[in-house]
């Protein structure tokens, strides 16, 4: 029994013996962390041009087309800065039935551009500028009425419904009205107006400046003049036109120019249907036709005939018309 206590306490030592000569574990290394895969940043898309922009948002189908029908794309996209007051589609379906359609056709390009460039302000105006404003320009060349009401604000007649939507190359702010240029002043063009331009009625402009008839047939009339050229005037015998031209001989000058004037505006081919007509003086002139020639008075032939005026028509006449007595 000794002898095993013995042999088992040999075999412990031995055992802790080679324990202690054997080489020590090697530790596990902690596995190497793994960085995250970097996520890309999103890019912030660009602001479209006012073209662009128009035809995204929708609202605005009409305009787009106008813009295009008037070649005005290109314009519009450029570089700028603009700014559009945009009318939407219902304001376009608001103009007089067919209106649109007519503006669109090829004849009626010019018209159509000028709308649109009256909706258009060269610069980037941004609504808080645009409330300091009492006008704009606008790339017609005619400006722009811009006023505060109620806190709305009014371009013209038109409210603005929406601001400051941003593009690219410019502002855009939406309206409820289409705006109409001012329309152009048409030129003068009444009996006297082209008495005067003509040249050949020198006399005839002096006489009625003498008479106090130039207002009268500057009117709205329609009148028909039968106009004696300056040579019709020179056939009077010697110093007839100077006495007649004298402050004294007003009444019968003034009576011998309404015998060439007749109310209404009758056309040569009215004339020649007639047998007469009655003057603004209150008496009638005679018509003939001879040989295809027009005559008054037996004696003064029609020259010329429907030089249309804006308030009525001239012919022209060979010899000066004198009244009964």
């Amino acid at each position: 029994m000794k002898r095993s206590s013995i042999l088992f306490s040999l075999v412990m030592v031995a055992v802790m013996a080679l324990a202690a000569c054997a080489p020590a574990a090697t530790p596990t290394p902690p596995p190497t962390p793994v960085p995250p895969t970097p996520v890309p940043p999103t890019d912030t898309p660009m602001p479209k041009d006012i073209v662009d922009t128009a035809i995204a948002d929708g609202r605005f189908t009409t305009l787009v087309a106008a813009i295009q029908a008037a070649g005005l794309v290109d314009a519009l996209k450029a570089k700028g800065p603009f700014t559009v007051f945009a009318p939407t589609d219902d304001a376009f379906a608001a103009l007089p039935k067919g209106t649109i359609d007519s503006l669109l056709l090829p004849k009626n390009k010019q018209q159509l551009t000028d709308i649109l460039l009256y909706h258009v302000v060269s610069g980037k105006v941004m609504a808080a500028d645009l409330t300091g404003l009492s006008a704009a320009p606008t790339l017609l060349g005619k400006d722009l009425a811009v006023k505060v009401d109620m806190g709305n604000v009014y371009i013209n007649e038109s409210k603005v419904i929406i601001t400051d939507i941003e593009a690219s190359n410019g502002v855009i702010h939406v309206i409820d009205k289409v705006l109409m240029p001012p329309a152009e002043k048409a030129a003068s063009n009444t009996i006297v107006d082209i008495a005067v331009a003509d040249g050949r009625f020198k006399t005839l402009v002096a006489a009625l400046q003498a008479a106090g008839l130039v207002e009268t047939l500057s009117g709205e009339g329609p009148f028909t003049v039968f106009a004696p050229t300056d040579d019709a005037f020179a056939k009077l015998p010697a110093g007839t036109l100077d006495t007649l031209l004298l402050p004294e001989n007003k009444q019968k000058l003034t009576d011998i120019l309404l015998y060439h004037v007749i109310s209404g505006k009758v056309m040569a081919k009215d004339v020649v249907g007639l047998t007469s007509a009655p003057t603004m003086l209150g008496k009638d002139i005679t018509i003939t036709v001879k040989d295809g020639k027009v005559y008054l008075n037996d004696t003064v032939m029609v020259t010329i005939t429907d030089i249309e005026a804006s308030n009525g028509v001239i012919h022209v006449i060979d010899s000066v018309l004198l009244p009964p007595q």
